[in-house]
């Protein structure tokens, strides 16, 4: 348990009236939700789009039409190019798809997102993300965590950190998995130095989303019984040995567990949700893996209205290793898109008709994009150097652009954004001055943008 003390403790230390919020951590107090932040909060909530695998923002959200123009030439005759992930430096390529523009804003779409293309104007593109990584596991620790390196905390245990709970009987911090566990693991879902309740909860696909989501015991008379003395034995523990993260953590988790027993599956049963709006999350479509992603997105927007802080949503496994096509880049995306497309439209659409979107912010990227020559003949190699993204909702301006690449789609060329930018924008959506959350470890304040990131302003409401 996160006691009065500790939290009296970090608000002397500058975290402020945030950390009063951890203090009720497992209470479900809706009302509290915005009140004591360090400003306004735009959102209460994100859902996080994670495309694992880096989609190429060529192919998507950055049309780049000297790569047509110039497509089998040397890429080297017009621009240095840097060393690879594999040092395999082939042509130009051409995107293989058209872009056109959408919405009254005009904002340009790839063919390859029909359905997102209609929500054009609920969204923020930003074209000129860049990352330090160009290899997969130290670029996922570093979006997820803000260090390439394995142990910090991850963005949405920072979120249930600094915010606490709003339901009692979720976990605050959920990953819908879909099949493919990152590269880096649940790692990149971890607590690291934090208090271990707020780690994410992976929730998977069928009938069973969490281990022992169903008790063993013939009544719940009788496994209140076995937790209560659990608790007592492990707050007899904690007595004697001090205060101890492990014990605190687990006393907390058992109770969260007991009561996801009766939550979780009222939440994974989707019986109740109507016949169109299934529909419209694609669990009728022919394609198996867009009814899976389908059912993450409208069980992501049931932990929404649950109160739930922070979903991630990762990729379902299409056969094609994800986003990350180093060959047959046209069957691979094409895949994928079929895979998520239609659900996260949907997603879009089906919060903003029920009010939630303007409380909800979404975000859409992968780790880092593609390069604009190929890799081989037909695929794209890891490129961090420029890449696209979107937000939408939660406070977030949309239908606009955001930063530029060059006219190649290679590198950031103006308003460049770095990882740490986006999160101090997150958590500045959801109320928190990223300055200001921090953790007392190894003999200095951490935080999840550590001494960098600056607030998107401009592309904010």
């Amino acid at each position: 348990m996160i006691t009065r003390r500790d939290m009296l403790a970090r608000c002397a230390n500058g975290f402020g009236a945030v950390a009063f919020h951890a203090l009720l951590a497992e209470a479900a107090a809706p009302s509290r939700e915005s009140t004591g932040l360090h400003h306004r909060a735009t959102a209460r909530s994100v859902i996080y789009l994670y495309m694992d695998g880096g989609p190429s923002q060529v192919d998507t959200f950055d049309p780049k039409p000297l790569l047509s123009k110039y497509n089998g030439e040397p890429p080297n005759k017009f621009f240095k190019v840097e060393p690879t992930q594999f040092d395999s430096i082939g042509r130009m390529l051409g995107s293989p798809w058209k872009f056109a523009q959408h919405g009254e804003s005009g904002l340009w779409v790839s063919d390859l997102f029909p359905n997102i293309a209609k929500r054009a104007d609920d969204l923020a593109v930003v074209r000129s993300v860049v990352s330090k990584f160009s290899e997969h596991t130290s670029a996922n620790y570093f979006l997820h965590t803000g260090s390439g390196l394995q142990g910090r905390p991850s963005m949405g245990s920072w979120l249930s950190y600094g915010l606490g709970k709003l339901n009692a009987n979720l976990p605050s911090f959920v990953v819908l998995n879909g099949g493919l566990i990152p590269p880096g693991g649940l790692d990149n879902f971890n607590a690291g130095f934090l208090p271990a309740a707020h780690q994410g909860s992976v929730f998977k696909t069928g009938a069973n989303p969490v281990a022992n989501i169903k008790r063993l015991e013939r009544s719940e008379d009788t496994q209140r019984k076995k937790l209560d003395l659990v608790r007592k034995l492990d707050r007899l523990s904690a007595d004697r040995s001090g205060r101890s993260d492990a014990i605190e953590s687990a006393i907390i988790n058992h109770e969260t567990a007991f009561r996801m027993q009766s939550a979780v599956p009222e939440l994974m049963d989707i019986a109740g949700e109507t016949t169109a709006t299934q529909k419209l999350y694609g669990l009728d479509a022919a394609y198996p893996h867009t009814r899976t992603f389908g059912r993450q997105c409208l069980i992501a927007r049931r932990l929404v209205e649950r109160g739930v802080r922070f979903i991630e949503l990762t990729c379902p496994g299409t056969g094609h290793d994800r986003w990350d096509q180093h060959s047959n880049l046209k069957k691979g995306h094409e895949d994928n898109s079929l895979a998520v497309d239609q659900p996260i439209a949907a997603l879009l659409m089906d919060l903003k008709t029920r009010g939630l979107l303007d409380s909800t912010l979404v975000v859409w990227s992968g780790e880092f994009g593609r390069t604009p020559f190929a890799q081989g003949g037909n695929g794209r190699d890891h490129n961090p150097f420029g890449f696209s993204i979107w937000m939408a909702g939660g406070g977030v301006r949309g239908g606009m652009v955001y930063g530029e690449t060059d006219e190649w789609g290679y590198k950031a060329v103006k308003d460049k954004v770095e990882i740490h930018d986006l999160h101090a924008t997150m958590l500045h959506c959801l109320g928190i001055d990223h300055k200001r959350l921090t953790m007392r470890f190894g003999g200095r304040d951490m935080r999840l943008t550590d001494v960098h990131g600056e607030v998107l302003t401009k592309i904010l409401r």
